[in-house]
């Protein structure tokens, strides 16, 4: 590993492996999302980074000199807009690298939307984690990401073709006007609106459940740290 290089450890939610990313400072610290208490990007120590397991590096066929990368971590500093689906430590490390805001996480996940209850199961989780027995608690984790299965291959994809169609149709209409077919661009402007409306609800969709996967993750260091009490 070395100044400015992008780096990964494992980390899972009640057995559910991820990666979790970061930008090497080189210095003995990262800077990523953490997650302790508060969703927010910080620095703090490889140990704390790693949690046990290893660092890898993440190889970029393209991306910034380390200075830059190290410049454009350090801008976001202290921000607290974790989102699974459109900013989480991922997409922020990516950022930070290459310039390109994305995840490739998100492709390996898989939703059972019709059967997720928000935010009931995110209450029923703190709640488990500060009173039921540890197995308890692992039991009613892994029946929540059994619904949520953390990200989507059914939401995600809605979200996009609606943003797609809300551009399509804007510029439908834009060809209509130039046209003098008022008709046509006030067809598409219908279209548009209600494609708009689609974004909007599978965005604040996808914003319960990045809230429900965080409060998991917190939860379950929770858990965690009950257990070694217990030891």
């Amino acid at each position: 590993m070395a100044r400015g290089d992008q780096v990964y450890a494992f980390r899972e939610i009640v057995g559910i492996p991820y990666e979790h990313h970061g930008i090497d400072c080189g210095d003995g610290t990262i800077i990523h999302y953490s997650k302790a208490s508060e969703a927010q990007i910080a620095r703090t120590s490889r140990r704390d980074f790693a949690r046990g397991g290893v660092i890898y590096t993440k190889k970029s066929a393209t991306a910034f000199i380390p200075e830059v990368v190290i410049e454009r971590a350090e801008s976001r500093l202290g921000e607290r807009q974790y989102d699974l689906f459109f900013n989480n430590c991922e997409h922020f490390a990516n950022w930070c690298k290459t310039g390109r805001n994305e995840c490739m996480q998100l492709d390996n996940f898989g939703l059972r939307s019709a059967q997720i209850k928000l935010p009931e199961v995110a209450d029923l989780a703190s709640r488990a984690a500060q009173t039921e027995s540890p197995a308890r608690t692992q039991r009613l984790f892994q029946e929540a990401l059994e619904n949520v299965a953390i990200a989507t291959k059914t939401l995600l994809p809605q979200y996009e073709q609606a943003t797609n169609d809300m551009l399509t149709w804007h510029r439908v209409a834009q060809r209509a006007l130039t046209k003098d077919r008022e008709d046509l661009a006030r067809a598409a402007l219908y279209r548009k609106v209600a494609a708009k409306k689609s974004a909007a609800e599978a965005k604040a969709q996808l914003t319960q459940l990045s809230e429900l996967q965080l409060a998991l993750e917190q939860n379950q260091t929770l858990v965690a740290n009950r257990l070694l009490a217990e030891i």
